[in-house]
């Protein structure tokens, strides 16, 4: 419908130059989708705002605009409701014919951006020696979905996973390693992802005990840096195990990155924060090198520093991320840097945003965007934990889904006497498990906290994931129902709109452009859930009100083009949050 609305803004333009003349050429004619269908399916609220300008009264205004407005191709003929609105409604055989124009579309009528750029999207970003936890799932999903529509949209994307693989933890694990188990240290494979995290809880608790170990640990991190051998060998070995876990869970997920760690960056800090000392932006502090910023204070009121360098000469997050953002403009050339991270850390990137804008190290031609979410709760409305009050690992939330997937799957099938392939039964239960995690969390505003719920989130009815997998399976059903290949309906087959249900379901499929424009911008993959919902609910109602295999001819035809078009819809809005279809469930 963008298209469309820019056809009509047009029109609406050029009908207010004809009325007021050549003054009025750049005024916004305000059209807005109508608040309610009954009201037609657009509204022009110009006469409003021109009405002190002009000195008239609006719905003079709004007369003068309509009898210069010549939407014949497009709408019936406007109407003027209230003080002065211009509703517009759009033609039957123009619907018709927009569908019939996109239904051979593999792209459904989205097109690509004009201007393509270099997007990158940081996302993801576990611990290396960690286990991944409830608290990655976030960054991870709505990560991999604003990637996937700006790839859609023609845009270069760099998916970045920028994992913590770097600094004082690993001096500290290398060193306890030394001591409790040195073949990890050289040999691959020598431990397993849980091991190795219980053995970083063991030298965390001696780090924070023993000032022995402590300068031990410094040194070893000294070493690391200096890149000594035996050192690099042992880092990079916990690095590949780590590595191996993380690509486990990614594999489920289905989700693509390009790891670029902290260490990556490592060369580069030096001379950053040199960078910063020339630009004259750099202030000692308790021997500490500082970058001093507006609109930040302590619970003092004193003006709130950026750590660039310690006073040990160590390194810190923020100078790490201001390298990765220098290379990134530098090298990658990218016009559109997003990272999506817990909103817990929006001062740290209004900090070194800040700190890169002193230092006129972002062009005007760059845009830099923090992806803030909120957190997931647990059914008690606190923090998602287990019982025993541990985080929860990402791995067994996956597993508990599919398994509780697996277990409503049987329970229907033998509701219904059904018997289904081992190979059935586990495809269904892993998409429906693992959609549904994606999608309860997709579908949330991201900025907000949201509960965890197994049994929401499995749920057949309401705005969940088999809800929306179960209207594109009933599409399926209609074609095997009818013996039917949807591809091949003809290419003269026409679409007819004769019902009520036709006409609203019709209009929401030809809004998937605005809402992927939408997403693309305000980076909100839930407007995408939401408008996928609707088409479900939508397609529901035709579903149950018209006859799609008992009509006539050519209904019948038209009414499997509109299944045709809602599954490929649905397929392609599922695809880009993530989500595989199920021709059976």
């Amino acid at each position: 419908m963008n298209a469309t609305q820019e056809k009509l803004k047009l029109k609406l333009q050029q009908a207010l130059v004809a009325a007021f003349g050549a003054d009025y050429t750049q005024v916004d004619p305000i059209l807005v989708p109508a608040s309610n269908p009954k009201f037609g399916d657009f509204q022009a609220n110009v006469a409003l705002s021109l009405s002190k300008k002009l000195g008239m009264q609006p719905r003079a205004i709004a007369t003068a605009i309509v009898e210069k407005l010549d939407v014949s191709e497009i709408c019936e003929p406007p109407e003027i409701a209230g003080p002065g609105f211009i509703n517009l409604k759009l033609q039957t055989s123009y619907l018709e014919a927009q569908l019939n124009a996109i239904k051979t579309d593999p792209r459904l009528g989205v097109p690509k951006v004009q201007n393509p750029q270099k997007e990158i999207v940081d996302f993801s970003s576990p611990n290396i020696a960690k286990e991944m936890h409830v608290g990655h799932l976030r960054s991870t999903i709505i990560g991999d979905c604003i990637a996937r529509i700006l790839e859609f949209r023609g845009h270069d994307v760099l998916r970045f996973n920028h994992v913590g693989d770097w600094g004082t933890q690993f001096g500290m694990l290398i060193t306890y390693l030394r001591e409790v188990y040195p073949q990890a240290l050289t040999t691959a494979n020598a431990l397993d992802i849980g091991d190795l995290v219980s053995f970083y809880r063991q030298a965390k608790q001696r780090f924070d005990a023993d000032e022995n170990f402590q300068e031990t640990a410094r040194q070893e991190v000294v070493r690391l840096q200096a890149g000594a051998k035996d050192t690099l060998h042992a880092w990079k070995l916990l690095c590949e195990q780590s590595r191996k876990e993380f690509q486990v869970i990614y594999d489920v997920l289905d989700i693509k990155l390009i790891e670029r760690g902290e260490s990556f960056y490592n060369p580069l800090l030096s001379k950053v924060v040199e960078d910063l000392e020339t630009a004259g932006l750099v202030e000692e502090n308790q021997g500490a090198k500082c970058v001093f910023l507006e609109g930040f204070t302590n619970r003092e009121g004193d003006p709130l520093p950026l750590i660039v360098q310690k006073s040990d000469g160590g390194y810190n997050y923020a100078t790490t991320d201001l390298a990765a953002l220098r290379y990134r403009i530098e090298e990658d050339q990218a016009k559109r840097i997003i990272y999506v991270t817990d909103a817990g850390q929006a001062n740290h990137f209004a900090q070194f945003f800040q700190v890169a804008k002193k230092a006129r190290w972002i062009p005007k031609n760059v845009e830099l965007v923090h992806v803030p979410f909120g957190l997931v709760l647990g059914e008690d409305g606190k923090k998602f934990k287990t019982r025993s009050g541990d985080t929860v690992r990402l791995k067994d939330l996956l597993d508990e889904a599919i398994s509780r997937s697996r277990t409503d799957l049987e329970a229907r099938l033998k509701e219904e006497g059904r018997e289904e392939t081992e190979q059935f039964i586990k495809n269904v239960a892993d998409v429906v498990g693992i959609s549904a995690v994606k999608y309860a969390d997709l579908s949330q505003n991201r900025t907000s906290n949201y509960v965890f719920s197994y049994d929401k989130m499995l749920s057949l009815k309401g705005n969940t994931a088999p809800y929306m997998l179960y209207a594109y399976v009933r599409t399926q059903g209609i074609s095997r129902e009818g013996n039917i290949d949807f591809a091949n309906l003809g290419t003269d087959a026409k679409l007819i709109l004769k019902e009520d249900t036709e006409l609203t379901l019709a209009k929401h499929i030809l809004q998937l452009d605005e809402i992927i424009a939408e997403v693309e911008q305000d980076l909100l993959p839930n407007r995408l859930c939401e408008y996928l919902y609707n088409l479900s609910e939508k397609f529901n109602k035709f579903y149950d009100k018209c006859p799609v295999l008992k009509s006539e001819e050519p209904i019948k035809t038209s009414r499997l083009m509109l299944c045709y078009l809602t599954a490929r819809t649905l397929k392609l809005g599922l695809d880009l949050l993530g989500i595989k279809v199920l021709e059976r469930m």
